[in-house]
This record gives structure tokens, sequence and C-alpha cells, in this order.
């Protein structure tokens, strides 16, 4: 069976950096935070009273009041976020989709925290009457139904489901996607991963495991990965979407097409609950994997959209794997982590990562990682491998690889290339 070739057709964000994909681009170029004092709660008892929060955003602003109660907010991101993509890729206005054929596969890593939360909360203090919650507790809280709702709001029939694998979410979304299309089992679906954890219980579960920077009293620079002074991540919160679609569906629609997806890899560190494996094991196998499904050679890729999430352990064991997977040629390319600027969206990490990987590809720009200091160096991060600290820079990219851990020893990476004919 011959494979199909998947194309890029439509983008979609909602971020700390921008409620746009040409805001939340033109600012992660610029090298923009997204940090700031939480506005969500009160987090004046926590460790950590930082974010990187959606700005600006109001759900009523897109959705009536019923639908708002049917709505967490991660759902309400996921929304948002897959209607840009879905309105930039023309899919919901061209007689020549068969919505039989489009299908939805988004991601969330925890889903409706806040709804839990919530629901929780108000059943410990009404105890004494009896149990009582929100006929709409469960639909707002699971992890899939996102995917559901934008289905039900477009009319999309085809395969529909979420991915679950902490911060790798988002990416087994798009392999997944890209699997499907390539199979002949859909001719677009609409890929990404939302996330809303900036409440009490993921600030403060985040917290207690001491996965998290307290630079309190430095928001902005606190996410600084490979710095030498890192001492955890920025939780963050948004969506992001892309329009996966075969090529000669695209191309009889005369769709805009952005880049093509290359190829996925999958693998487990097999390791630990939450610490990465110290010398990149799963990290190594999941890049090696993707370039073999790519049927590209380590010389073929310009730049890693890393993972990069500014733990003391997981970035040194991603610059391992790095130098292990391209040998020589891991100090040619540029690398960058641009959650010094999201902070990390956790399950939706890695569909925006590959949204910033498209436009990379399309502007020739690698967006830089933020907050390096000169001097702030870690004895066990190589500084020989190009990080783009702390400025954008040109070249010319023709294929970008896209990295994702989660908690769990999942990993996940996508390449996405230059679409040639």
């Amino acid at each position: 069976m011959e494979l199909k070739r998947v194309v890029i057709t439509g983008l979609g964000a909602l971020t700390p950096i921008g409620n746009d994909v040409k805001t939340a681009w033109q600012n992660a170029v610029e090298g923009k935070s997204g940090a700031g004092p939480i506005t969500h709660f009160d987090a004046e008892l926590f460790k950590t009273r930082f974010a990187c929060e959606v700005k600006d955003f109001n759900g009523a602003d897109h959705f009536d009041r019923k639908k708002l109660r049917q709505l967490d907010l991660y759902a309400q991101y996921a929304l948002v976020a897959a209607q840009e993509a879905i309105d930039d890729a023309g899919l919901d206005t061209d007689e020549k989709v068969n919505k039989n054929r489009v299908g939805v596969v988004f991601a969330a890593g925890i889903g409706g925290l806040h709804t839990f939360e919530e629901e929780a909360g108000y059943y410990a203090q009404n105890s004494e009457n009896g149990p009582k919650y929100n006929p709409f507790f469960i639909p707002k809280m699971i992890a899939d139904i996102a995917a559901g709702h934008i289905s039900i709001d477009h009319g999309y029939h085809g395969p529909n489901f979420a991915t679950v694998s902490a911060c790798a979410s988002s990416n087994n979304a798009l392999v997944d996607a890209f699997n499907l299309i390539r199979l002949g089992q859909a001719d677009a679906i609409v890929a990404g991963g939302a996330e809303a954890a900036v409440f009490p219980a993921g600030v403060g579960g985040f917290n207690s495991m001491k996965a998290l920077s307290t630079r309190n009293d430095d928001p902005e620079g606190a996410s600084r990965p490979f710095s030498g002074s890192r001492d955890g991540f920025v939780i963050g919160e948004g969506a992001a979407a892309l329009v996966l679609e075969e090529l000669e569906h695209a191309k009889a629609r005369g769709a805009h097409i952005y880049a093509e997806v290359a190829g996925g890899g999958l693998s487990a560190d097999a390791y630990h609950i939450t610490a990465t494996h110290p010398e990149g094991l799963g990290a190594r196998l999941v890049m090696e994997n993707a370039l073999k499904d790519a049927g590209m050679k380590p010389e073929e890729i310009d730049y890693i959209n890393l993972h990069g999430t500014s733990t003391p352990v997981g970035d040194i064991s991603e610059a391992k794997a790095i130098v292990k997977v391209f040998g020589d040629h891991a100090y040619k390319m540029n690398l960058s982590s641009t959650k010094s600027m999201t902070g990390h969206l956790l399950g939706a990490a890695g569909a925006l990562e590959a949204v910033f990987s498209v436009k990379a590809l399309e502007t020739g720009i690698v967006p830089p990682t933020i907050n390096h200091e000169e001097g702030d160096n870690d004895p066990e991060v190589d500084y020989n491998l190009n990080f783009t600290f702390n400025k954008a820079q040109k070249r010319d990219i023709n294929a970008v690889l896209s990295n994702t851990f989660g908690f769990g020893g999942h990993n996940a990476c996508l390449i996405i290339k230059k679409y040639k004919e």
C-alpha cells in the first residue's frame, strides 16, 4: 500500500504571548515572555505565584451563555484555536470538502481540572445534604470532550478522539492524525491540544513535586532552559490547532499549503514516572524513529524545537540525546525552546510548538531561547550547541524536528518540512 502525503493547510493558536497565530509568532520572534503574576486565583500562599496565562480572554466573547455552561476553560481554548485553524484552511466554506471524511484528534494532558476542582470542593462543603453535582460535571471535565465539541460544532463525522500522554499529548495527536490520513482513513483532520491548569490543584500539585520554578521576584526571567540557574518549568495554558490534509485533496480544492508532515516517532523511557532517562535514552530513540519514518538523514534537519522545559534533569538528557542522534551535525543546527516565552502548556505544548515550527519554515526565522545570561552555564550542558540564546536567528530552514516528552516516559516527535511538488 502506497502511503499518502500529508500537508498542513491551517493554523490556530491561543497562547500566553498572543491570542492568534500572527501575534503569538511575532512575540516569539521578538523574545517576549508571557509570564506574570497569577490572576486566575489568589496564589499568595503558594510556593509559585506566577504563570504564563492567556491574556484578555473572555469566553462570553466567543460563546453564548448556554454553550459556556458546557465548557471548561480548556475546552473554550480548544474551540477558539480550532476555529482559527479551520477558517485558515477554509474547511467549512469549501463545497469540495466531504465532512464525513474530516476528523478531529485533539489532546489534553489533564483536561477539565478547574471543573473537577470546583465540583469536588462544592461536594466537600455540602456533603451533609448529600451529593449534589452539576449535570455538566463529567462532560465538562473529561479530556476527550474538546474533540467532541469541535466535531459537533462543525459537523465532522470522521475519526474523533483525544490523546493523553501528559506533555507529549498534542504531539501524539498530530502523529495519530498524520497516520490516519496517510493510511486513507480521512481526507483532513483538525489536530492539536488544549490545557487550562493554572488553578490551585495544578499549581499546588506541581509545586509539591518541586517541578515549578519559584522565581517569584522575576516571573519573566523564570523559564530559562539550558541555563545553569534554571529551577523548574513555568506552567502555561492555552491551545493550538493544525489542519492536516491529504495532499491531493488539498491541491484539488486549491488550499494554501504551509508545509508537509514528513514523519513522526514515538517511544517510551521505561524509566521513571516523572524524570526523563538521565542519558536521554527515550529521547534518542524517538528522534531516531521519526527520522526513520520520514526516510530522512540526520543532516537534513536544520532546526529542532526542543522540549526544553527548564527543569534541571530534563534539559540535560535532551541535549545529550541530540548529540548522540545527530553527531557532528548537532553543532550545525539551530536549537531553541519556545517554552522560555510561552511557559509549558502541558498537553497543548506539542501543537503550539508545531505551529511555531511551521512558521519557522515559512519565514526562515528561528525563534530564540530567552533568559540566558552570560556565564550562567551548567557544566553538564554542551554550549557548543547553538541554543539560539536570547535573539532570533535567520537561516534557510528546510526541515524542523519538534520534541515532546511527558510524565510516564511518553515521547513523541514530529518532523515537518517545506512542501515541494
